[in-house]
């Protein structure tokens, strides 16, 4: 205060030093500066082979995950994807290999099944055993375990654990989980 007590008609006026802000302006103040999806990724090295299919499926993910959402997105590390290519054998040793049409489309559908539209779920929305639809359209198991830990199932029915929960953007939410999640779809393209 460094004025106080200025007498007016109807009231008493103090001056002040700063401008009061609600709490309503301070959380809208956050969310410009917050960094969308793929900021996040970007910013994020562990991620960078996630920005790379990103690029390659070459089918307006990185706009559509740069939109309003809200999205949550369980991104796999760089150690998943190595892993994914390790198990599709041979032909694949980056994300570059998946270079004709088909293999852009399964990529795609590999990276929309990782999507959930429509919500921004962070780690305490989860519980139990749920079934949730992705944007590919299938859906994916989240397991929670009694310490808290979240487990994520794809059509193998080998887990994801959830090793950086709850990364905030501004248009959703992002999972870091240690697995590449494969749908049903991209399981019978492969066979």
């Amino acid at each position: 205060v460094l004025i106080p007590d200025v007498d007016a008609s109807n009231g008493v006026v103090h001056v002040i030093d700063k401008v009061l802000l609600p709490q309503e302006a301070i959380d809208f103040v956050s969310m410009l500066n917050m960094k969308n999806i793929v900021e996040i990724a970007v910013e994020t090295d562990d991620l960078s082979l996630l920005v790379e299919a990103l690029i390659q499926a070459d089918a307006g993910l990185v706009e559509a995950l740069q939109g309003d959402g809200p999205f949550t997105v369980f991104a796999p590390n760089n150690h998943a994807f190595q892993e994914l290519f390790h198990l599709l054998g041979p032909a694949y040793h980056g994300i570059a290999d998946f270079d004709t049409s088909e293999e852009k489309e399964l990529l795609a559908s590999v990276l929309l099944y990782h999507v959930i539209g429509g919500a921004a779920l962070s780690s305490n929305d989860f519980n139990g055993h749920q079934q949730i639809k992705t944007l590919q359209g299938e859906n994916i198991s989240v397991d929670v375990r009694p310490n808290g830990s979240i487990r994520i199932f794809d059509k193998t029915h080998d887990r994801a654990n959830v090793i950086a929960a709850d990364n905030e953007a501004s248009n959703g939410i992002v999972h870091i989980i240690d697995k590449v999640l494969l749908p049903q779809e991209v399981l019978d393209a492969l066979h």
